[in-house]
């Protein structure tokens, strides 16, 4: 897998969650590079659970959608008689 990589503004949005978070529910204020060390950390050895898991819900989705398909195809079949 490649490293998980967000853009700028992304990554500005994240950092600023991240230092919310800390104030509102642990009272720590958390400066820039300790929050962009955090999420860099998170990224590495969470990020990848979370990626996979948003993978297996869109295979399921896909599928889903897949099978949907597939009945209103037999739906539209036209029956046929073989004989000999």
């Amino acid at each position: 897998m490649s490293k998980i990589e967000f853009s700028s503004s992304q990554k500005n949005v994240i950092v600023q969650k991240i230092q919310r978070y800390f104030q509102e529910e642990l009272d720590q204020e958390l400066g820039q590079f300790d929050a962009e060390f955090l999420m860099d950390f998170f990224s590495k050895e969470v990020g990848a659970y979370y990626y996979n898991q948003g993978l297996h819900d869109a295979q399921a989705m896909i599928e889903k959608q897949l099978e949907s398909i597939a009945d209103a195809i037999y739906e539209i079949e036209k029956p046929v008689v073989f004989t000999r």
